[in-house]
């Protein structure tokens, strides 16, 4: 259990909400993480990730991709049809779950495909031009030199 409360950055900081949040997920003490279902997250290109989970005995219809306030909800939902069924071992889990990973901002997602028991997630990060580095050009300024120059003489004639 956190000793702080970080309530009062929320009434005294404006636009900054989104770190106060952060700050508030990283300090949480929630031990217990997730591991099912098993996932990859890898770079695909310099600004393309993909996301793989595996979702074995799921179909397209039982599971759903979503995205809220900056974080993808993935979700699974499997239809109750083993009324008749009898396992003597039972090692494919196919239990209900809900996985959740924050996006960084400007990361949307640009698809999604199952396949082969895998659910793959395909993410791009799109940086907007204001926010790409420029460069800028220097000019020179040859007229300042000159008007600095016949100042001077000016000076020195009188």
């Amino acid at each position: 259990m956190r000793s702080f409360d970080l309530s009062p950055l929320y009434r005294a900081t404006v636009g900054f909400d989104r770190i106060a949040d952060l700050m508030d997920r990283v300090l949480t003490n929630e031990v217990a993480q997730p591991t099912y279902p098993p996932y990859n997250i890898e770079k695909t290109a310099e600004n393309g990730y993909r996301i793989s989970i595996a979702v074995a005995g799921f179909t397209a219809d039982e599971l759903t991709v979503e995205v809220k306030e900056n974080a993808l909800h993935v979700t699974a939902r499997k239809a109750e049809d083993d009324a008749g069924k009898v396992y003597l071992h039972r090692g494919i889990a196919t239990r209900a779950f809900e996985r959740r990973f924050h996006l960084a901002d400007h990361v949307r997602v640009s698809g999604a495909t199952h396949a082969d028991g895998m659910l793959h997630i395909d993410l791009v990060r799109e940086m907007p031009e204001a926010l790409k580095p420029r460069r800028i050009e220097i000019a020179s300024a040859p007229q300042l030199e000159s008007k600095t120059v016949e100042a001077e003489a000016e000076k020195t004639v009188n």
